[in-house]
């Protein structure tokens, strides 16, 4: 990272602020942290209250989805998880996921000339390279079928990385702005997807959210694999997102399943089908 983007990029809690526009978060800055979920989520246990954001320069044992490690390296990336105790059943409280896709993706926008586009269930991709990974996690221990508490934990490439990516991610991993000089970027990064996360939150089964994503998809209308543990991929053709956010595919014996979870890989390009009848 050259000097001048880092002299002016640093995370300071005055500056969130300073661009954010929600009243009622609490953040807490941390110059490096574990994980951020993992933190939230021992707060959480004891009765931490709704609203609190945990955002750090760098985390020494990032978590991703499936068990996956999440590189976190000081400067080039932000680091966040923000905790809510939604008062709605477990399986529409699940979709702040895709909720929080758009929310980063459309952040992303406001401050640079990219397209952010979402590769289901919840990477964002900016020319071709994945930028961001979310992970969402939950206790199921409410009452009535509702979620105690439920956490988003945000993970943004800003900036590659001084020295670059490490080997096993050099030809995946990329960063939302690239050289772009944009000044007090993570700061209003940070304030731009906290304003929108927490308004989507309000209404998670909102039709313009649900537009929002499948505007931005990058998986329907391509051939697909289905990658399980353990298990050889499945071939598939994607078709859409429903109003879940699950992805409608059609399998190779021509049947149409639906996917609430998981992961899928797009087969290479020039691998295209048209839709059939």
């Amino acid at each position: 990272m050259n000097r001048t983007i880092s002299e002016t990029d640093l995370l300071s809690e005055e500056r969130i602020r300073h661009y954010l526009h929600t009243e009622g978060l609490r953040l807490r800055l941390y110059p490096s942290i574990s994980s951020t979920n993992t933190v939230l989520k021992e707060m959480a246990e004891v009765g931490e209250a709704e609203g609190l954001c945990l955002i750090a320069e760098q985390q020494t044992a990032g978590r991703g989805r499936l068990g996956r490690s999440f590189y976190s390296p000081p400067e080039s990336g932000l680091y966040m998880s923000l905790l809510l105790r939604p008062r709605l059943p477990a399986a529409d409280a699940m979709n702040i996921t895709a909720c929080a896709a758009v929310a980063v993706a459309e952040a992303i926008e406001s401050l640079a000339p990219v397209h952010a586009g979402i590769k289901w269930v919840n990477d964002i991709w900016v020319d071709g390279r994945k930028v961001c990974g979310i992970l969402t996690e939950a206790s199921l221990k409410g009452e009535g079928g509702r979620p105690a508490w439920l956490i988003v934990g945000i993970g943004v490439n800003t900036r590659r990385p001084s020295g670059g990516f490490p080997d096993e991610l050099k030809t995946i991993a990329g960063s939302a702005f690239g050289s772009e000089a944009i000044p007090e970027l993570r700061c209003r990064l940070a304030a731009g997807i906290l304003d929108r996360l927490t308004l989507f939150s309000r209404d998670l089964k909102s039709e313009e959210i649900l537009d929002a994503y499948k505007k931005r998809s990058l998986v329907p209308g391509n051939k697909i694999w289905i990658l399980r543990p353990r298990e050889e991929p499945e071939s598939a053709f994607a078709l859409d997102i429903d109003r879940d956010y699950a992805l409608l595919v059609r399998t190779a014996d021509g049947k149409i399943r639906r996917l609430n979870a998981g992961e899928v890989s797009i087969r290479p390009t020039g691998e295209k089908e048209e839709e059939k009848a």
